[in-house]
């Protein structure tokens, strides 16, 4: 069938479409990739910080260069659930990794959010994560509509890499010590 449209394909997406890599179910136990994360070695895991009890992760499927999460390590679904030092700690990371963003990509903006539950779109709904989507004018353009793709300038490992260096540094640090 031909349509004079050219399209670009996107084959390694339907591992997670199809839920390859996903967890079965919400109580995953040794399946859950982000119990799983901190224990890989750094090439394979994506972890890019560390704290006491949440840790920074790239997401393996990202919608934008600098696509990450923020999850505690203990395995909980809900953020009602979390205690009081996970709420504060997954907030500092929140706010170190922006900063460190905006210093090393020069991002313009982000998206932030957590879905909460599989019916409100949680690919991996058992194990709560944060996401951090940086923005910048026109990273929004045809690819996605025509090409049902989207186009990320920068390999996983080398944003890991990037990211790990900058807060081994001490960039996104301010009066507060994450």
């Amino acid at each position: 069938m031909s349509d004079d449209w050219e399209r670009i394909y996107t084959p390694h997406r339907m591992v997670y479409l199809r839920g390859g890599k996903k967890p079965k179910n919400d109580d995953a136990g040794p399946e859950c990739p982000f119990c799983v994360a901190p224990e890989l070695p750094i090439d394979e895991g994506l972890v890019f910080a560390r704290g006491d009890e949440v840790f920074g992760v790239l997401n393996l499927y990202p919608y934008n260069s600098g696509h990450v999460m923020i999850c505690p390590y203990r395995h909980v679904a809900d953020y009602p659930d979390l205690s009081a030092s996970e709420v504060a700690e997954l907030g500092a990371f929140t706010q170190r990794t922006m900063r460190i963003l905006r210093e090393v990509s020069s991002a313009q903006g982000f998206n932030l959010g957590m879905n909460q539950g599989s019916l409100s779109g949680a690919g991996i709904a058992g194990h709560l994560h944060q996401h951090i989507v940086p923005r910048w004018g026109g990273d929004t353009n045809f690819m996605p509509i025509i090409g049902q793709t989207k186009v990320i300038p920068q390999v996983l490992e080398d944003t890991r890499a990037l990211l790990a260096q900058a807060w081994d540094d001490g960039l996104g640090l301010v009066n507060e010590s994450v």
